[in-house]
């Protein structure tokens, strides 16, 4: 099976509807990691296939969580799970942060190849960057904990925007730790198609007493 159909019935799997181009973009995105990793090892996942699942597919898990116009992905990586959902929701702007060079010379070479006009990439410690306008939704993608999430990326959230932490196993300590100026709306199990493992999605907003302080 070509690398974009396995894209395509993943996509379906998820109940995601992916245009032409689309797949184009993410067939075109993994060749060009694959590339890159051969001299830069950004990420330790090597084969194409278990690519789609592990980076594709576990990317577009949290699609229909997203929330415009502004999303920011915290320590963006390889650019995981943002530029797959930059794919997906050409409707939004997205602002990929990471404060590794090779990273984030990655992500501006791919975003210029896949000609995605709506990404943003900066080079910052998440906890030194201050942007002009803060983000509806901020999202994370294996970010050490989320008490470190919250205290180094929670004032980048807007007042009634949303963190989205996307976790393996359900996570009972951590949840136990959520500083009071954050709640919690939900803890969602992901189903990635072909993958045998646990996946969770942590949905967190900065509650009223937060929002208030902030105005």
């Amino acid at each position: 099976m070509s690398i974009e159909q396995s894209i395509i019935d993943g996509s379906k799997r998820l109940g995601i509807p992916l245009s032409d181009g689309a797949v184009e973009q993410l067939a075109t995105y993994l060749a060009l990691l694959e590339r890159w990793n051969r001299a830069y090892n950004l990420t330790a996942v090597r084969d194409p296939e278990a690519m789609v699942v592990r980076h594709i597919l576990d990317s577009l898990s949290i699609w229909s969580w997203i929330e415009g116009p502004r999303v920011l992905d915290v320590g963006s990586g390889a650019g995981l799970p943002g530029i797959p959902l930059a794919i997906t929701h050409p409707e939004c702007r997205f602002c990929l942060l990471d404060s590794n060079g090779k990273r984030t010379r990655f992500l501006i070479q791919a975003s210029a190849e896949l000609r995605l006009a709506n990404i943003d990439v900066v080079r910052s410690r998440v906890e030194d960057y201050q942007p002009a306008t803060l983000f509806n939704t901020v999202v994370s993608r294996a970010f050490s904990t989320l008490a470190d999430l919250l205290a180094d990326a929670g004032q980048l959230c807007a007042p009634e925007g949303r963190l989205l932490a996307m976790k393996g196993v359900f996570p009972d300590e951590e949840l136990v730790r959520l500083p009071p100026d954050y709640r919690l709306s939900g803890v969602y199990p992901l189903h990635i198609p072909g993958l045998n493992a646990e996946r969770h999605l942590v949905h967190l907003t900065p509650a009223p007493a937060s929002r208030d302080s902030r105005d």
